[in-house]
C-alpha cells in the first residue's frame, strides 16, 4: 500500500504497512479532501460571477466615476491563479470607464519578502506583471502606513496608506484552511497582507495563539473577529475569491460583497476539505501542501498543526516537504536556531519584553511538540541543518515511519493527510484549537 504526497512542484511515494485485518497490523486511512466538479470553463464563471456578484454591484458599476482602483493579491507563498483571476477584473473596471493607469497591483506581502521580478512574472502572467502598475506592501516601513486606531480588543489598525487612498479597493484571493484565521481569503487580504509589523505582532501574538485559533474555526476565533473589524473599519469594495479542488483546479468562484460572498466560500471549503477519524491516529504522516507552500520550512508547520488535530497525546507526526527555498525568513532561522528546546522556547515567549518577527510560527511548532513527536523528510537541506530546527529529520519516508511506530505499540493507527494543510482534518468531525495546553501573561498587545 502507498500514498502519494504533494512534495514541491511533484508527488512524494511513500510505502504504507500493510491495512487493518482480523484485529492485526496497522491500520492506514488517506485523508483527502472530497473531489469535486471543477469548473469546465473557469474564466468565464468569473466573468459571470464578477458581473453578477454576490449581495454587491457589479465590478463594472462599482468602477463608473472613480478615480483611480487597486487589486490587492497574495505573494508568491500562495497558489492563487491570478493570471486567471485578473483578466477578468482588469475588462471590468476598464468597461466601467478606468483608464489603464489608473489601476494599480497591490502585492499583499504581510511580514514576507518582496517579489522579485521573475516571482512577479510567475505570480501574475508575464503580460500582466509588465504592463500593469505594481506595488508592494511594506510592513516594516512604518511611514507608508495609516493608522486607523483600534479595534475594541486593541489591535492597532496600521495599514498601507497606498491601499487606504485608492478610490476602488478590490481583494483577490484563495479560500482555504488557515491555521490561525480558521480560512484564509476575505479578510486577510488587508490583515495581515497590507498590515504593518506592530499590527501583525499584536494579531499573532502568544495569548491570540493560545485561544480558539485553529484550521477551519470561525466562531469566536478571537483573530478572525478581529480581523473582521479592520475589514469594516478599513472598508474594501470588492471581493474575487476562489476554492481549488484537490488537484488545484478552479472549484468556486465567490465575487462581490467583501463579507457575504467570503462567508459563501468559506461554507464550500469546509464542505470540500473537512475530513474525520472516529479516533485520533498514533501517526500521522502529512504534506506541507507542496508547492508553493512547502518551499519553506515556515510555511510547511502548516501540514504539522493541521495533522496535530488528529493525533493521539503521546503520537507522532512525520512531515515530509521539499524545503526548496530553506528554512524561511532570517528572523525564523534565528529563533530555531537559537533554542534548545520547545520548552526553552516557551520560556521566552512567556517574557513580555520578548519579541521577534516569525515567532508565531516557533509557536504553532511548540503546541504540536505538545502533543506529539515531530518527525521531518525533505531533500532539501542536510540533516545537520533541520537537527537545528525543533523537528527530528530523518533519511527517508520509510525510516521515519519506522522510528514512529518503534515506540507506538501493536496495531497503530495512521492517518495520511496527502494535501497536508489543505485538508481540514477533525475527530469525528471536531475542529480543534491549535493551543489551550498553555497560557501566556502579558503579550505585546500594548495594553
Amino acid at each position: 500500500m502507498h500514498a502519494e504526497l504533494a512534495y514541491g512542484r511533484d508527488v512524494l511515494r511513500v510505502d504504507l504497512p500493510g491495512e487493518f485485518t482480523e484485529g492485526e497490523g496497522a491500520r492506514v486511512e488517506i485523508l483527502e479532501k472530497r473531489a469535486v466538479d471543477a469548473i469546465a470553463d473557469p474564466a468565464a464563471a468569473l466573468r459571470e460571477a464578477i458581473e453578477r456578484p454576490i449581495d454587491a454591484p457589479s465590478l463594472r458599476e462599482l468602477a463608473r466615476g472613480r478615480r483611480d482602483a487597486v487589486i490587492v493579491v497574495s505573494d508568491h507563498t500562495r497558489p492563487v491563479p491570478n493570471a486567471l483571476i485578473l483578466p477578468p477584473i482588469l475588462d471590468a473596471l476598464r468597461a466601467g470607464g478606468l483608464a489603464a493607469d489608473a489601476v494599480t497591483i497591490q502585492v499583499a506581502t504581510g511580514l514576507h519578502r518582496a517579489e522579485t521580478p521573475a516571482e512577479l512574472d510567475d505570480l501574475l502572467g508575464t503580460e500582466i506583471a509588465r504592463s500593469v502598475r505594481v506595488v508592494q506592501h511594506d510592513a516594516r516601513d512604518a511611514g507608508s502606513h495609516a493608522d486607523l486606531g483600534r479595534t475594541s480588543d486593541g489591535m492597532p489598525i496600521l495599514i498601507d496608506r497606498f491601499f487606504i487612498e485608492r478610490d476602488l479597493r478590490v481583494l483577490t484571493g484563495l479560500i482555504e484552511p488557515h491555521l490561525m484565521a480558521g480560512y484564509s481569503g476575505g479578510r486577510k487580504a488587508i490583515c495581515p497582507g497590507l498590515a504593518a509589523v506592530e499590527t501583525v505582532r499584536f494579531a499573532h501574538g502568544p495569548s491570540m495563539l493560545e485561544g480558539a485559533i485553529g484550521p477551519g474555526l470561525v466562531r469566536d476565533n478571537p483573530l478572525h473577529r478581529s480581523l473582521r473589524e479592520v475589514l469594516h473599519r478599513v472598508g474594501a469594495d470588492f471581493l474575487v475569491n476562489v476554492a481549488l479542488d484537490r488537484d488545484r483546479r478552479v472549484a468556486g468562484v465567490f465575487c462581490g460583497d467583501p463579507e457575504v460572498a467570503h462567508e459563501r466560500g468559506m461554507a464550500f471549503v469546509e464542505e470540500e476539505s473537512l475530513v474525520s477519524l472516529d479516533a485520533p491516529a498514533d501517526l500521522v504522516i502529512t504534506s506541507g501542501g507542496g508547492a508553493p507552500l512547502d518551499a519553506t520550512f515556515y510555511q510547511a508547520i502548516k501540514g504539522i498543526s493541521t495533522a496535530s488535530g488528529i493525533v493521539r497525546p503521546g503520537g507522532a507526526i512525520l512531515l515530509c516537504a521539499a524545503l526548496s527555498e530553506g528554512v524561511g525568513s532570517a528572523s525564523f532561522e534565528k529563533i530555531l536556531r537559537g533554542c534548545e528546546s520547545p520548552e526553552d522556547f516557551e520560556t521566552q515567549l512567556s517574557d513580555d519584553r520578548f519579541f521577534a518577527i516569525d515567532q508565531w510560527m516557533v509557536q504553532h511548532l511548540c503546541q504540536a511538540h505538545r502533543r506529539a513527536r515531530l518527525l521531518l523528510y525533505t531533500d532539501g537541506m542536510p540533516a545537520e541543518a533541520a537537527r537545528e530546527m525543533l523537528i527530528e529529520p530523518v533519511a527517508s519516508p520509510g525510516i521515519g515511519i519506522e522510528r514512529a511506530l518503534a515506540g507506538l505499540g501493536p496495531n497503530p493507527r495512521i492517518a495520511v493527510l496527502p494535501q497536508g494543510p489543505y485538508v481540514l482534518a477533525t475527530v469525528a468531525g471536531v475542529k480543534r484549537p491549535l493551543g489551550g495546553d498553555r497560557r501566556f501573561g502579558a503579550d505585546s498587545r500594548g495594553d
